[in-house]
């Protein structure tokens, strides 16, 4: 098992791709929640624009402390009908009302009743349905934003100053003199009151309307609004384009993954989308490819099972038969006959069994196999010297001309290409004539290592040299017994040959003499 397959690293890939905290969760959603999210993060001005509003009614409470102040200065050397036409003088120009108040608490001036207002106070119900939406949503947004409860401005039927709470602080000489109120239509009020240098302790209380405060903030979080309204229907309209550009083929890839598996279909078309030129798309090619190579190996497997059915009945019909044939006959001679022919039955059984097998699991074992530097030359010496200490090549002679150490290298499974080495010589061996020589040779041109095994036998017709290759497919010289061979060896070598990256064919020798020659291509070890 490579590293890369091993259980620790198969675990570390799981872990990297799950995401636990959206396992509920539908693309679709994953996106518009992260869309969502960047607008909850804009609609965080709505507290910037509460701070904002507060340091503007400061700022007015503060301008209004000095109004009063400087008010309070102007009509302290004043009296009579003088100080009434300044008080109204300075109200007009200050957009404030001015009252003054004894220090017992009855009211002595009003610029309201000496001259016309100069701010007004409307009555809620007297207005239209979009001011009652407006406070509506002012006073949702306030809460939102935790923004402080301000008390309510007071209208009392009789004006004293126990009514005004700045007033009552001035004249007790607290600092603190100054107020922020909301009137009954929900616009700020400010109130400054301070005590006059009159002998008899007079307090003066300034008050005005920060109307203009109201609609000030009313307009920017209108404007912010319209902006994360806009911005949300862009989103959310950009987030489901999105999820319809990446989710719609996944589910397409998903159901055809589905039907591959459940294997209701023959043919089960995976869309390719060669349009798509992102992960999506070599996604779909990759599923396609691997949906095709399935059903190709599925294919091949019912393809081989039915080879195997058909091979293993030949020799499990004579079997049958000589057996059945061995109880009624008496004559020594053809008892053993039959003997034979159950003993070649049985061996020619054990061989395709054994072949089978070996051709069932090359795939698997060759992806699990480790790979090493193999010296093909020197693996074919040890092949040629094990063959002639067990005469496997009879009258012919092998003729293999030896690279230079190191000249054919390549990486692969030594057991395995020993295995395609010697299939081929035998089948060179089994159709080679009496005294005949194959020839083996082994050479690197710097990219890749070519085998090359050449018999002096009939050679391979130019129209079955594909089929040659074929599990079962088997063409054997006329001197051979029948059953010494499954079929199955060239398959075989071609199976252990592609899992090695390379190629193999057969074709004419160079020399235009008689014979087949296998060509071998596998790339050269660096």
């Amino acid at each position: 098992m490579s590293a890369i397959d091993s259980p620790k690293n198969n675990v570390r890939h799981r872990d990297e791709l799950e995401l636990r905290w959206s396992a509920r969760w539908s693309l679709t959603s994953r996106i518009l929640a992260v869309n969502i999210l960047a607008l909850a993060m804009l609609a965080g001005s709505f507290f910037w624009l509460d701070s904002y509003r507060i340091r503007l009614l400061d700022e007015r409470l503060a301008q209004t402390q000095t109004e009063a102040a400087l008010i309070a200065s102007a009509l302290d050397g004043v009296g009579g009908a003088e100080r009434e036409r300044l008080a109204v003088e300075l109200g007009e120009s200050s957009r404030n009302r001015i009252r003054i108040y004894a220090q017992e608490g009855p009211l002595l001036l009003d610029s309201w009743a000496l001259g016309p207002p100069t701010y007004e106070m409307r009555d809620p119900a007297t207005e239209p349905w979009k001011r009652h939406v407006a406070r509506w949503m002012d006073q949702a947004i306030e809460t939102v934003v935790g923004a402080e409860r301000l008390p309510p401005y007071p209208d009392p039927a009789v004006d004293t100053l126990s009514k005004w709470p700045s007033a009552v602080a001035a004249r007790d000489g607290n600092p603190e003199s100054s107020r922020l109120m909301l009137a009954e239509d929900r616009t700020p009020m400010v109130a400054a009151a301070v005590r006059m240098q009159d002998e008899d302790g007079a307090v003066l209380l300034v008050t005005g309307n920060a109307r203009d405060i109201r609609g000030n903030v009313r307009d920017e979080r209108l404007r912010l609004a319209i902006i994360i309204a806009i911005a949300a229907l862009i989103s959310v309209l950009l987030s489901l384009f999105l999820a319809r550009t990446i989710v719609r083929p996944l589910r397409r890839l998903a159901l055809a993954a589905q039907r591959v598996r459940l294997g209701r279909a023959r043919e089960v078309v995976v869309p390719r989308l060669p349009s798509r030129r992102d992960e999506i798309g070599l996604l779909a090619r990759a599923l396609s490819d691997m949906s095709q190579a399935l059903r190709l190996r599925i294919d091949a497997t019912e393809a081989f099972a039915a080879d195997v059915a058909h091979e293993l009945k030949n020799p499990l019909a004579s079997l049958h038969s000589a057996v059945d044939s061995l109880s009624r006959v008496d004559d020594p001679e053809l008892q053993r006959q039959l003997l034979d022919v159950i003993r070649d039955d049985a061996r020619r059984l054990d061989r395709l069994i054994t072949d089978i097998a070996d051709a069932s699991r090359l795939d698997a074992e060759l992806s699990r196999a480790d790979f090493e530097i193999v010296d093909i030359g020197r693996l074919v010496e040890t092949i040629l010297a094990a063959r002639e200490a067990r005469g496997l090549d009879g009258n012919v002679k092998i003729a293999f001309a030896r690279p230079r150490l190191g000249a054919a290298r390549v990486l692969g499974d030594e057991s395995r290409l020993a295995r395609v080495i010697g299939n081929l010589l035998d089948n060179a061996v089994s159709f080679s004539p009496e005294n005949g020589i194959v020839r083996i040779g082994a050479t690197g041109d710097g990219e890749n290592v070519v085998v090359t095994v050449e018999d002096e036998g009939p050679g391979v017709p130019s129209d079955i040299r594909d089929e040659i290759f074929l599990r079962f497919h088997s063409i054997r010289p006329e001197k051979e017994d029948f059953g010494k061979h499954s079929g199955l060896g060239l398959a075989i070598a071609k199976t252990i040959v592609e899992g090695h990256d390379g190629t193999i064919r057969v074709e004419d020798r160079d020399d235009s003499s008689r014979g087949a020659r296998f060509v071998i291509i596998l790339p050269m070890a660096s």
